[in-house]
């Protein structure tokens, strides 16, 4: 008879939860690094179009629109005895490292952009699987008072991954060669994928299929097997007016960064004049920055003033941040002044997509976790990617000013749908629905 192998779970221990989760996190953000900002730097040092960086920013950002097609699988197909989750969090591990390493082999990436594109494709669909995954286990293990800190762990440590992927990446990409850069981030990925084989959900669980263990009794309460129940419960929580809300700001908020952050390299090489390796390393450094202080304060700040008060701050704080660079015109050369409002814009930015996640993950039901938080963050994709599609034609027909303006407004319109959002009687509401399953 196999020996139970006797390590920790994530449902005996808050430190746990918070590592799991840090870690889950930290290696999708060494993929989006690259190719949400390294790889876009890039192609502007080489000579590339906006109209080209945004069709391949388009690829990287359109898997994430399709997470709500495997979201309900997860929730209606599992290997119980391995967990809820995490048997779909090892599948998507294994595909994005696979993918890295075809990404790493596309021949003269540049001059051949229609594979290029297709490969960060593929590597972008695997990542978005992985995020859907370990949301819904977030979902279905963070107690609720613990939500805001996991949610800060968990973005802080996206950024500190970019950031890291951003440097060394960034940096073997300019001295050695493309199949460099990629086949070490396939490494750094391949080492955190130990975290999720040795985590088990609950106490009991097996670490792989041929090892001992059984399925809990909780995850076996939580599951459910009938698709008429599944779309019932989604059908009952998307009717929810506070939900639509959540939708419609999660699109709004992913469009306006999307839209932005693609801006920020094409406007650091054309106008201030800087190599993709200098964009990368400075945005390297706003993530560290912006990742720590998100680890350490962004959840507690929420936990003690409040989502809705701390995100109001941080959408005004945006908004001024984006009217100072328009009416800095004189300064857009200085190297030392985009330095540092990268730096700021992006630990504000990191502060404000905690507190929007946190309430995101507060709106979900844990019987269909996968699906219902999927659904928010695939909104959010969608919003990322028209955002990605509105930067050629208006960056075509309008100045860098009126182009900022844009980014302003959209913060802005986020800004007064977050006023309607009632929380608590979202969460009411989804207590009574969860009784009727």
């Amino acid at each position: 008879m196999q020996k139970l192998i006797n390590f920790p779970t994530l449902s005996e221990s808050a430190f746990l939860r918070y590592f799991n989760f840090s870690a889950l996190y930290f290696a999708e953000g060494l993929a989006q690094g690259m190719l949400f900002v390294g790889i876009p730097a890039w192609m502007a040092m080489q000579g590339k179009s906006p109209g080209e960086i945004g069709s391949f920013a388009v690829a990287c950002s359109l898997p994430w629109t399709f997470k709500f097609i495997i979201a309900p699988l997860m929730d209606r197909y599992t290997y119980l005895p391995m967990g809820r989750k995490r048997p779909w969090v090892l599948i998507s591990h294994l595909g994005l490292m696979l993918s890295i390493i075809g990404f790493a082999f596309v021949p003269d990436p540049l001059n051949n952009l229609n594979t290029f594109m297709l490969a960060a494709f593929l590597v972008s669909t695997f990542g978005a699987m992985q995020d859907a995954a370990g949301d819904a286990m977030a979902v279905d293990v963070v107690p609720p008072e613990q939500q805001a800190r996991a949610n800060g762990y968990m973005q802080g440590s996206r950024m500190v991954g970019s950031s890291l992927s951003l440097v060394l990446c960034s940096w073997i990409l300019n001295e050695y060669s493309f199949e460099a850069s990629m086949l070490t981030l396939f490494c750094l990925v391949a080492v955190i994928t130990i975290v999720p084989i040795v985590l088990r959900e609950q106490k009991g669980e097996k670490i792989f299929p041929f090892t001992a263990g059984k399925a809990s009794e909780i995850s076996k309460d939580l599951q459910i097997s009938d698709w008429k129940i599944i779309l019932k419960a989604l059908y009952k929580v998307f009717r929810l007016k506070n939900s639509l809300l959540v939708v419609i700001l999660l699109f709004i908020t992913q469009g306006a960064y999307n839209f932005f952050e693609h801006l920020l390299p094409i406007f650091a090489v054309k106008i201030t004049g800087w190599t993709n390796l200098h964009y990368s390393q400075s945005f390297a450094t706003a993530d560290l920055i912006g990742g720590i202080m998100g680890m350490l304060a962004g959840g507690y700040l929420i936990e003690k003033f409040g989502k809705k008060l701390m995100i109001n701050i941080y959408f005004f704080l945006i908004i001024m941040l984006v009217v100072a660079l328009n009416y800095g015109t004189k300064y857009w050369q200085d190297s030392e002044m985009l330095n540092g409002f990268i730096i700021v814009y992006r630990l504000i930015n990191a502060f404000a997509k905690i507190g929007v996640f946190a309430i995101a993950m507060q709106c979900c039901s844990k019987n269909i976790s996968a699906s219902q938080f999927t659904i928010f963050m695939t909104m959010g994709a969608v919003g990322s990617i028209a955002g990605a599609f509105l930067i050629g034609p208006i960056k075509d027909n309008f100045d860098w000013n009126n182009t900022f303006i844009f980014f302003g407004a959209f913060i802005a319109l986020a800004w007064a749908v977050l006023q309607f959002i009632n929380i608590s009687q979202q969460v009411e509401k989804i207590s009574e629905i969860e009784q009727e399953i």
